[in-house]
């Protein structure tokens, strides 16, 4: 962060001090929401959420060291007080970048966000000095204190943009132009508040690209017509990826390792070379390409992007991440979210990281899913039967019981159980589990199923 008075943030954000001592003290660190992340130096934020109130934390966060906090009302310790302070956040950060000059990569997509950053932030900052979205911090609050983050010294400023309703990129690219815009895919997370069809999801993707300046780059995902589709909306220069023949960045020779990695050339303008990744799954394989066509649009050669992805190793927790226990149970926590699209992929992803040995699926509710849920999670249901899975438990009331009743009608063996809840779900599985057994453990962040496989890894 660039080092700024609390006068000098006070006059961007339109904030009124109060219980200030000296108007002049520089804010020097990172700002944080939460105040346990707060740092000497920092600005704590205050937001109110739905059931915390950062307000409550504003005294504890001064003793951390935070130097003020940003609130919408006294609380008495040095506080600049304004309306909103998301807003106000927005604010701050537009201001930050008018400052400075890295190049902003803007990247959406359904599925596969917070991985395909962790990538490209990888493969760019062996080049140059990369900020890049903390853990997936990419809605409103997350994208302003990434940005707080960038100094005269980034040149790659990468920033993963969520989006759950329609105008939300509209407002995040407003906030931080991007010279640069990826989208991954369109797929059904968050259907339901954007209308119930995918082509409301490409609408709302879309305006990333719509976003761009005509001397910068989209890169677009040459086997997801729906992106293709964004290509009209758009002044900038298109870069298509993926395993299509009209790619420009594509993939030959896919294969998975014994472990269930992705080995694979990496072909592009520049030339080819060899990409061995560590993270499973055949999926991975397009979260790379969609980076290497980043790395490509600003001039890196194929060489130091394989070496880039290669060397790269996986960053955010919940996602496809391995844990292998002493007794030889190995425990795979993708419980950060869930759609349609990441369940398949995950589940494949394990069933090929498995081998012969005995899979045991812990599954929950995929959100947001709108009228269709009940039918996709049968859908799931009857994957995880044909993958010959050994066991199936269905977590929740509602969808994942047709996501049982599914697997069971499937006659394919999966033995099947249901469970009402998390702690349900752990004393199952724990009274299932055999040594050498891979558990694989996927659900929307709300169901809180993360804590289940973390306790299943820790025991």
């Amino acid at each position: 962060m660039i080092p700024m008075t609390l006068n000098e943030i006070a006059r961007v954000v339109g904030a009124s001090m109060y219980d200030v001592r000296d108007a002049e003290a520089l804010v020097t660190a990172l700002s944080a929401v939460d105040s346990r992340e707060v740092v000497p130096g920092g600005l704590f934020a205050a937001t109110v959420g739905a059931r915390v109130d950062g307000h409550d934390y504003a005294a504890g966060a001064i003793a951390s060291g935070a130097v003020a906090v940003l609130v919408s009302r006294p609380v008495g310790v040095p506080a600049l007080v304004v309306e909103d302070v998301q807003f106000a956040l927005g604010l701050l950060a537009r201001h930050l970048l008018e400052h400075i000059s890295p190049t902003v990569i803007g990247l959406t997509g359904s599925v596969g966000k917070t991985t395909t950053k962790d990538l490209l932030a990888q493969v760019l900052e062996r080049h140059a000095a990369t900020v890049a979205t903390d853990r997936s911090f990419n809605n409103e609050i997350g994208l302003p204190l990434t940005v707080l983050r960038a100094d005269a010294a980034t040149r790659y400023l990468v920033l993963e943009m969520g989006a759950g309703r329609k105008g939300d990129l509209t407002y995040l690219t407003g906030l931080a132009p991007p010279q640069v815009g990826l989208v991954l895919n369109v797929g059904t997370a968050h259907v339901e508040r954007m209308g119930g069809r995918l082509a409301d999801v490409a609408e709302a993707k879309g305006e990333l690209v719509e976003a761009l300046p005509a001397d910068g780059f989209a890169l677009l995902n040459a086997d997801d017509p729906y992106v293709v589709g964004m290509a009209g909306r758009t002044k900038a220069q298109i870069v298509l990826y993926g395993r299509s023949s009209e790619a420009q960045v594509w993939a030959e020779d896919v294969r998975l390792d014994d472990r269930a990695r992705a080995v694979f050339e990496l072909v592009t303008p520049s030339g080819r070379a060899p990409v061995e990744l560590d993270l499973i799954g055949e999926h991975q394989v397009s979260n790379a390409l969609a980076a290497a066509a980043v790395a490509t649009a600003l001039g890196l050669g194929a060489a130091e992007i394989a070496e880039g992805l290669t060397a790269a190793r996986r960053r955010s927790t919940g996602r496809l991440e391995i844990v292998e226990r002493p007794d030889g149970i190995t425990v795979v926590n993708d419980a950060y979210n869930a759609n349609p699209e990441s369940m398949r992929a995950g589940l494949r992803a394990v069933t090929a990281l498995a081998g012969d040995r005995r899979t045991v699926a812990v599954l929950g509710t995929m959100g947001q899913q709108a009228d269709a849920s009940r039918a996709r999670h049968a859908e799931m249901g009857r994957l995880v039967a044909d993958l010959r899975f050994d066991v199936l438990i269905a977590v929740g009331t509602g969808d994942p019981l047709a996501m049982a009743e599914a697997a069971e009608s499937a006659n394919q063996g999966v033995a099947v159980h249901t469970v009402e809840d998390v702690a349900g779900a752990l004393r199952l599985a724990t009274a299932l589990l055999e040594p050498g057994d891979v558990v694989f453990v996927k659900a929307s962040s709300e169901i809180g199923l993360g804590a289940c496989a973390r306790a299943l890894a820790g025991a």
